[in-house]
């Protein structure tokens, strides 16, 4: 019997990482077809499309599949969606902004709002978090790509603001605005960025205990359950254990 529970276990978390996998396609699409909308449907003339294409190609989302999201946005029955940022404060007062792509406000209101509520936290205004994090553009390589010195040197020269490097790769930190220059330099030296994106970066970050902590990592993995968020960032650190734990 416990040999069955293990298998039963171990198919269960299959089923829930297909149904995740099915999910972040679903959102890789969405942004992939928004990009194109909003700009031309050729991602070396739309720096927004080409980082969605390449965060699509980085979870192995399919050529077909990526090529689809792009018609969609030039067809006459392509969806609408409206980009809107959500912030507020979830356990612990942890500073939490969600962003998200929709075709509904009052429904996607409504669930981040619920989300918010039920993890012991509240949804804010817009504006009432977004000042304890930085607006900015990052691109990132694996760690084999080049040494440390390497990518230093390139990234000042390209334009960066600050590198960041380690065993799990560098992350080069840019304006919103010179994200697209200094992403086409390092592309020149050391071939596709394996992500470029804005993101929203914590000026500080808040050390939680093991219990808050494992409330603030459901409250997020609630959030990213939902079709309509993209995007959920939080200026919060946990121990090394709790993630393990709740990764298991």
């Amino acid at each position: 019997m416990a040999g069955h529970s293990q298998f039963k276990n171990i198919m269960h978390r299959k089923g829930r990482q297909d149904a995740v996998k099915s999910k972040l396609f679903g959102k890789l699409a969405r942004e992939i077809t928004v990009s194109a909308k909003m700009g031309l449907p050729d991602p070396a003339m739309n720096a927004r499309l080409r980082a969605a294409i390449i965060a699509a190609r980085v979870e192995n989302m399919s050529k077909d599949s990526i090529e689809r999201a792009i018609k969609k946005a030039t067809g006459s029955e392509a969806e609408s969606y409206d980009e809107i940022r959500y912030e507020g404060y979830g356990p612990g007062g942890i500073a939490v902004i969600v962003e998200v792509l929709t075709d509904n406000r009052n429904r996607t209101a409504g669930e981040v709002r619920s989300i918010f509520t039920k993890s012991g936290g509240n949804l804010g205004t817009t504006g009432s978090v977004s000042f304890m994090f930085d607006h900015v553009g990052v691109v990132e390589y694996d760690a084999k790509a080049a040494s440390a010195d390497a990518m230093l040197d390139a990234a000042i020269e390209a334009g960066a603001n600050d590198v960041i490097s380690n065993d799990d790769g560098h992350q080069i930190f840019t304006t919103p605005e010179t994200l697209r220059d200094v992403a086409k330099a390092l592309e020149a030296k050391f071939g596709e960025a394996r992500k470029s994106a804005l993101l929203w970066k914590p000026q500080n970050t808040v050390a939680l205990d093991d219990e808050a902590g494992e409330k603030m990592l459901k409250l997020i993995e609630s959030l990213d359950d939902n079709d309509d968020v993209q995007n959920v960032y939080a200026n919060f650190e946990v121990s090394d254990a709790l993630m393990q734990k709740m990764s298991a």
